[in-house]
């Protein structure tokens, strides 16, 4: 029998949402742990035993304690290769690679709440500021790459990404 895959998440997180839909499109069961970031409980000790920087998601998945949506959705990619999330050739995988890290770092970052409490005074408005910027950085990479999805006609790992995002930007 093979090992149950548990997924740690909080239900507005957009790193979790990604993991989420990652799974979906690859067909994976899985049980759904709440991690509840308005309490505090990524601080746990307990949590924090499997996920040392509190944060979610956290994947346990073949007796491997994943964390970070990224590496966890490149798992998943491996270990399920059908439907594939990124292109077969390195040049596709780079390029959908690339739109995925300008959500994950360029934008997500600066809509994460504990982020935007650091800022302090001003906060909305520079958050909006560089936002807008990660976004349109992001469209004029998907100018040279989009088709139907924003690389091409497949969805893929940088779809799975900006999914979340656009939503948490409203």
């Amino acid at each position: 029998m093979a090992d149950k895959v548990v997924l740690y998440s909080y239900f507005r997180s957009s790193a979790s949402w990604r993991v989420r839909i990652a799974l979906a499109i690859k067909g994976v069961k899985y049980e759904y742990r709440a991690v509840s970031l308005v309490k505090g409980e990524q601080f746990s000790d307990e949590y924090k035993k499997l996920n040392p920087m509190g944060q979610i998601p956290t994947l346990l998945i073949d007796g491997h304690c994943l964390t970070q949506s990224l590496p966890i959705i490149e798992y998943l990619e491996e270990k399920y290769p059908e439907p594939a999330l990124l292109p077969k050739d390195s040049f596709g995988r780079a390029q959908v690679r690339a739109l995925a890290e300008i959500v994950n770092s360029g934008i997500q970052p600066l809509q994460n709440l504990r982020i935007i409490k650091q800022v302090g005074e001003g906060q909305s408005e520079w958050a909006r500021h560089h936002i807008e910027f990660g976004f349109k950085a992001l469209e004029a990479m998907m100018a040279n790459t989009a088709g139907v999805y924003s690389y091409g006609d497949q969805v893929t790992m940088a779809d799975v990404c900006l999914v979340p995002q656009v939503f948490g930007a409203k």
